[in-house]
């Protein structure tokens, strides 16, 4: 049997905005609906958080999270993500392997998985970015190189880790003491950087320990975030008064990596359609169509508005200029784009005049 102490442990660090949350709850019950994969595996959940609420229906425990121990665990320079690793640092000090994983994730087999790759002098991180010195431009490398090339620490071959998950045991832990001392001490001539933490990871883990990957078993969406994010707040609304139901769990699975892009018939009538139209127009009216698509899945149904926020944001960019009350008012009055969207003209263009891209 497996003792307590040697249960691997999967955690979360959440807070702040609402959105945050609702991420950790839908990764919480992705790795749940996995986790039926494996129903004789032991597995705990831990989630360090400002607000426990919305963790209440999830069989997780809840650590408390204050304002002033994330203050602390910030410290000496307010750099919040410090944090991850010190809340991963504290679970090894009672368990044997641990798991930190980004909010803004979901996965694609049983957690477990992820653990078998958790093993004695290795570090599990998301994925490699590129090598240090494959980017000369980039402010980490600028700042940074010469003074960690000089002490022995990195080179231009050091891999750059993603660490939307850090994975480690027990054996393992002081690699984020030397991560955390090299983040205090980094800080100030890193200039902001807002990559900073797991570039310090990056920088501890060279040389020392074998470092593995895991896109495979996991999708992080940190890129196009406000599709996922979308398809994710869906299922939170339909979900969340039962979210560990049969019904949530398998719905899950629904929540795909996939963009939710029109197939490529449809988007070549999209650009046939739109010929017709003045030339400033056609592009945008294009990208506005995306998000009428009718998707066969709902939560990709629900990434419409994202699509209409994003062409208004790419119009805009187009033009060099915001665009005003009065210039969306003359594109959506103009007879053919009345013709081509129909009776979801009224309603995107709604939406639009109080879009985040205005």
């Amino acid at each position: 049997m497996t003792s307590s102490t040697q249960r691997p442990q999967l955690v979360y660090l959440v807070f702040g905005s609402e959105t945050y949350h609702q991420e950790a709850v839908f990764s919480i019950a992705s790795a749940l609906a996995w986790l039926r994969e494996t129903p004789d595996a032991a597995l705990d959940i831990q989630v360090f958080s400002d607000n426990p609420q919305p963790y209440e229906k999830l069989p997780v425990r809840v650590r408390p999270l204050d304002e002033a121990t994330r203050r602390r665990w910030s410290e000496p320079h307010g750099y919040h993500f410090r944090a991850k690793h010190v809340a991963l640092r504290t679970v090894l000090e009672e368990y044997e392997t641990a798991l930190l994983i980004d909010t803004d994730t979901f996965f694609h087999c049983s957690p477990l998985k992820l653990f078998e790759r958790v093993q004695p002098g290795t570090l599990l991180c998301n994925d490699y970015y590129t090598q240090y010195g494959n980017n000369k431009e980039n402010l980490l490398y600028s700042a940074l190189s010469a003074t960690l090339v000089e002490r022995g620490l990195a080179d231009d071959q050091m891999m750059l880790l993603n660490s939307g998950v850090i994975g480690l045991h027990q054996n393992d832990a002081q690699v984020l003491d030397r991560s955390i001392a090299l983040m205090d001490e980094l800080f100030p001539c890193a200039r902001g950087a807002y990559t900073l933490e797991e570039f310090c990871l990056s920088v501890a883990a060279y040389r020392t320990l074998e470092v593995r990957k895991c896109p495979d078993l996991i999708h992080h969406y940190w890129s196009r975030k406000q599709l996922f994010r979308a398809k994710v707040q869906a299922w939170v609304s339909k979900h969340a008064g039962q979210p560990i139901s049969q019904a949530a769990l398998d719905d899950t699975r629904r929540v795909s990596a996939r963009l939710p892009r029109p197939p490529r018939s449809q988007r070549v009538l999209y650009k046939l359609i739109t010929l017709a139209l003045p030339v400033h127009l056609r592009q945008f009216i294009r990208e506005i169509l995306y998000g009428c698509y009718d998707h066969p899945n709902e939560f990709d149904r629900a990434c419409g508005p994202v699509w209409w926020d994003k062409a208004l944001q790419n119009q805009q960019e187009r033009l060099g200029t915001p665009v005003s009350r009065h210039l969306l008012e003359d594109w959506f009055t103009h007879t053919l784009v009345k013709l081509i969207l129909g009776q979801r003209r009224t309603a995107i263009h709604e939406h639009l005049l109080n879009s985040p891209s205005k």
